[in-house]
């Protein structure tokens, strides 16, 4: 008896690990996969177009749409992170899904059912930006993944560089000396009048007045040099000849007649 009990004890071990073994699910290790090569340099508006999937809904209109699958059953396993690489047209962009903290919106999606996978990725990009290369990090066996389809946006137009240079038939101004300016144009005389820089008056001109003009008075004559030089000489004649007269009246009447 004992020894019975001991054998179905065995037996009932046996089978309860037989069925924990059906029911576990493998555990693989991470490993990194690339994207399929064949969707290398791929742009949005060139491959397959889907913008009736319910996931590009949000997608702006100067914005490329792009979805990404891992194929195969459960031994495939699950996305845990992708990155890709862009290019711009200048420039190339490394995207990293998830990341929210960049410019570009990404999610994975799951599948349902009971055992749900990770096996969608999205991603949102400017229009017009090229799919260079890409790697998957997976808890599977699959050896690649792949982009499914796209839905392509419009480029925004770019800027229309300023016109240079100055408008046609619009006049060029004259570079002046620094302190100089252009003399204003006098009414009735010329631009640029004549000055005495040391303050005399010059020839012709009476101090007060202007060019051929007199002391202020108006009507008068100019007193020039010629005409003090005769008023002069006619003031010393006049007084000689009034000292002359004066000394023959006094010698007149020294004079004594006699009868």
């Amino acid at each position: 008896m004992p020894q019975r009990r001991h054998v179905a004890r065995a037996a009932f071990t046996a089978a309860a690990a037989t069925a924990l073994l059906s029911l576990a699910v493998p555990a693989w290790a991470s490993s990194t996969v690339p994207l399929n090569p064949a969707h290398q340099d791929q742009t949005a508006a060139g491959f397959q177009q889907e913008c009736d999937d319910e996931r590009f809904d949000n997608l702006a209109d100067n914005q490329d749409g792009w979805h990404f699958v891992l194929p195969g059953g459960k031994e495939s396993g699950n996305f845990e992170s992708l990155t890709l690489t862009y290019s711009d047209g200048t420039n190339q962009v490394e995207i990293k899904v998830p990341d929210a903290s960049d410019a570009y919106p990404d999610y994975f999606y799951s599948t349902g059912g009971n055992a749900p996978r990770t096996i969608h990725a999205y991603v949102f990009t400017p229009a017009g930006w090229t799919l260079v290369d890409g790697s998957a990090v997976i808890s599977g066996t699959a050896t690649k993944f792949n982009l499914s389809h796209t839905c392509a946006g419009t480029p925004a137009p770019s800027e229309s560089p300023s016109p240079s240079g100055s408008p046609t038939g619009s006049p060029t101004p004259t570079p002046t000396t620094p302190g100089e300016e252009t003399p204003t144009p006098t009414p009735g005389g010329s631009e640029n009048p004549t000055e005495n820089p040391s303050g005399t008056p010059a020839p012709g001109t009476s101090v007060g007045g202007g060019a051929g003009g007199g002391s202020g008075t108006e009507g008068g004559l100019p007193l020039t040099g010629v005409a003090a030089t005769s008023i002069s000489l006619t003031g010393l004649a006049l007084i000689g000849g009034g000292v002359l007269l004066t000394a023959l009246r006094r010698r007149r009447d020294k004079i004594t007649f006699t009868s």
